[in-house]
């Protein structure tokens, strides 16, 4: 089946065509003007054209999750379970039509698309089994006939505001974790991304509709910036959870620190792997070509430094440079394909200029470097998977592009001074060592290692299980979301204590007698 077969068919099952993409709620059209179109990566095909919501749309969606919230949230617990496990059937049904159209939009390999679409399943079944596990906490009180203990409570109208390069993931990460916990969300997608967000709230709607809930329990609007803004402004959103560029964090979390409101960051990821002169090299190189070329390049969790021991410097080299010509770059729907496209213009010139200002830093260039036109896809936006030789001092390797442009750089000496390569950018997101050398590996994992809220071993950086917390450090935000218990971040904790005796004492053993 090509591309225009494919949209054909996925635009029905999902009534894109049908359904109003401003607003996805009950309400009716939420939409203001025509402002952007939607056009494929992988040729320059325009998919939609999208309408931007404006100030009464938004009130109005913001109004609809508040009262879907007063409902939603007197629900038990394991209820709310059970409606997310539905929605996570139903994410099933349509798994491939989701990942087909997450690598139509995005450039991303199908099989990529279709890992994407899984994770939003894997996010579901973690949260039913979390609807029973809301824990709190007992103590003991120093007061006689007393009992302590701490509950947690949603938050309310929770805001999302997420990127293009997992345009259905990340949402889900938030959204759905928070909405176990009793909350209700207002997404607000990347612009680069509109329909797989239109496509996931046309899924979860009819969960909701069969089961005679709210539709502002999951609630969506297009825009961009300024659309953003909104919910970073706004003193009915009790949490702003954004996923972006660290210029963007920073304005969000500046706007709703003015407001005392509580925020959510995962930004910007400048990842290095570290091979040390006890690594498995084959399986260090096989990571490192996923991580730096995966998503051509454009995860948070890309392999964007890597940090090489003297002694293995040159066999790694050659074996990279030997690969990269290798890589196949084209349509990410074909098989064979290992990079896609970038997911437009504007993120090749960026990957053009990067490439220019390292090259005239004393950066040399061992492969790639190059815009591409793959014969029949003309209008889409292919660039060559780069391999620069740099010395660690580059200032270009402080920069996150988001691109397949990987630095490679030597190291001489003991681990410490690849570890401290690695901490010295200003990002903290992902890391990975490979070493068969246990002390090598726990060094890097002590507190005296990376400083990175991911840490690898013998596992490149890119590819997270949802179990886990995800999230980093520094400039990348410090938040968590997925898995282990970051859905605390959702929920307000509440210390409560209880008298059950006959007389009033008070804490401290101070007297207060009338």
């Amino acid at each position: 089946m090509n591309q225009q077969e494919l949209i054909k068919k996925i635009s029905h099952k999902f009534q894109l065509a049908d359904r109003n993409p401003s607003g996805m709620s009950a309400s009716g059209s939420l939409s203001g003007e025509k402002i952007f179109s939607k056009h494929s990566p992988i040729n320059g095909e325009r998919l939609a054209d999208i309408e931007v919501a404006n100030k009464d749309a938004y009130n109005k969606l913001i109004e609809e999750a508040q009262q879907a919230y007063v409902i939603w949230s007197a629900m038990p617990a394991p209820q709310r379970g059970e409606i997310i496990r539905q929605i996570g059937e139903a994410f099933r049904e349509d798994k491939e039509d989701l990942g087909a159209l997450i690598s139509i939009e995005t450039g991303k390999l199908l099989q990529e698309g279709l890992g994407e679409a899984q994770e939003i399943i894997d996010i579901c079944d973690f949260a039913v089994g979390l609807s029973r596990q809301l824990y709190g906490l007992t103590m003991h009180s120093e007061r006689p006939d007393h009992r302590m203990y701490e509950q947690y409570h949603p938050l309310g109208v929770i805001g999302i505001i997420s990127a293009f390069n997992f345009p259905a993931a990340v949402w889900s990460w938030n959204a759905i974790i928070a909405a176990v916990c009793g909350n209700v969300s207002i997404w607000k997608p990347s612009e680069k991304a509109p329909l797989s967000a239109i496509a996931c709230q046309y899924i979860v709607s009819k969960v909701l509709k069969k089961n005679n809930l709210p539709s502002g329990i999951f609630t969506l609007y297009h825009g961009g910036a300024e659309q953003g803004s909104w919910l970073a402004e706004d003193e009915r959103i009790a949490l702003v959870s954004a996923t972006g560029s660290v210029a963007m964090g920073k304005k969000v979390n500046q706007v709703v620190a003015g407001r005392l409101g509580k925020v959510l960051l995962e930004l910007g990821g400048n990842n290095a792997i570290i091979v040390t002169e006890n690594a498995n090299i084959e399986m260090a190189v096989r990571a490192i070509i996923f991580g730096a070329v995966g998503t051509a390049g454009q995860r948070c969790t890309t392999t964007r430094r890597l940090i090489v021991h003297e002694t293995i410097y040159n066999a790694i080299v050659e074996k990279l440079k030997h690969l990269y010509g290798q890589l196949v770059v084209g349509n990410p729907l074909e098989k064979g394909v290992l990079v896609g496209p970038l997911i437009d213009n504007s993120a090749v010139e960026l990957y053009e200029q990067r490439i220019k200002i390292a090259l005239a830093e004393g950066a040399v260039l061992l492969a790639g470097g190059k815009r591409l036109k793959p014969v029949g896809l003309d209008g889409g936006t292919y660039v060559m998977p780069t391999l620069l030789e740099a010395q660690p001092s580059l200032p270009s390797l402080q920069e996150e592009t988001f691109a397949p442009i990987l630095y490679v750089s030597k190291y001489s000496g003991s681990v410490d001074v690849a570890i401290q390569l690695n901490n010295n950018v200003r990002q903290g997101l992902s890391s990975a060592i490979f070493t068969n050398d246990m002390q090598q590996m726990e060094r890097f994992l002590s507190n005296r290692g990376s400083d990175c809220g991911i840490a690898n071993v013998n596992i490149g950086t890119s590819g997270a299980e949802i179990g886990g917390a995800f999230g980093g450090e520094k400039e990348t935000g410090g938040g968590r979301e997925s898995g282990s218990d970051s859905w605390k971040a959702y929920m307000r904790r509440q210390t409560n204590t209880i008298n059950y005796g006959a007389t009033l004492p008070l804490a401290q053993g101070i007297k207060f007698d009338l």
